[in-house]
């Protein structure tokens, strides 16, 4: 994908794990052109580093911020005004506000900043270009302009409520470490049966790419699971094993619902 954002000049306020994910996937697609970036970070970071090489402003005076016309709000949750603040006045009366952060409710941001707000929840393959995210807003521009940042390298889903934004970080931008976790476990189990860690650990990675060149096909989940589990097959007894007294629907739910927990405390 390599798609032109409409979002004119682009701040974006943390570099973080997630910032810098988000600031390698605009550059990667060419969603954001790093000429358009303005990026404000209070530790030098290696994918800031890379875009100011590239055209990128990095810490410009506050005075330069009248130019963006959208600000992306990554920073950590407990700090967020802290980082909002002193930013505010300086802004493009016209930006728009895009936040990534988890648990804070758009009013919120909306009273602080005065200006629309829309939140996104992406997963950290955004860098790849290959990620998701989820997307809500109840203004119109605000919610465009955040497609707009993100459709080059994710598939964006639309929620209906603010409140969803929490469970889709949960059954999406959390999931991948609850996927990486299982793919872990099946690798010790295989070493368990015999096999050694490098074979075990490779053969198990190798299933993960596996299952995402599925997913790719855009095929029911249904169907590439029942592609592969012959009935009365190795996959069928396995899967028989997994899902014997609700063991792994019970797994999942304890998890998603501990992150969104974990998300509504912030």
């Amino acid at each position: 994908m390599n798609a032109r954002s409409t979002a004119g000049t682009v701040a974006l306020v943390g570099c973080g794990r997630l910032g810098s994910a988000i600031l390698e996937g605009w550059l990667k697609t060419g969603a954001v052109a790093a000429r358009d970036l303005i990026i404000l970070t209070p530790s030098g970071k290696p994918a800031a580093e890379a875009a100011r090489a590239l055209g990128a402003r990095v810490n410009p005076p506050l005075a330069a911020l009248t130019g963006a016309r959208t600000l992306v709000l990554a920073v950590k949750p407990a700090k967020w005004r802290e980082a909002l603040g002193p930013l505010v006045g300086a802004l493009n009366p016209e930006a728009v506000i895009v936040s990534v952060m988890a648990g804070v409710a758009a009013a919120d941001i909306r009273a602080v900043a005065a200006r629309p707000v829309a939140r996104v929840m992406p997963t950290t393959a955004v860098a790849q270009g290959r990620g998701v995210a989820a997307l809500w807003s109840d203004q119109g521009e605000a919610r465009e302009t955040a497609r707009s940042l993100f459709h080059a390298m994710a598939e964006v889903v639309d929620l209906d409520l603010e409140d969803h934004i929490d469970v889709a970080t949960a059954t999406a931008g959390s999931a991948p470490a609850f996927i990486h976790a299982f793919v872990q476990a099946l690798a010790r189990a295989g070493e368990a049966e015999g096999l050694s860690a490098d074979a075990a650990t490779r053969l198990a990675r190798g299933a993960l790419r596996s299952a995402g060149a599925g997913v790719e096909t855009g095929e029911p989940l249904e169907t590439l699971i029942a592609r592969i589990a012959s009935p009365g097959g190795t996959t069928r007894a396995g899967l028989d094993a997994m899902t014997a007294n609700g063991d792994l629907d019970r797994a999942a739910e304890a998890a998603v619902r501990a992150a969104v927990q974990r998300a509504r405390s912030f």
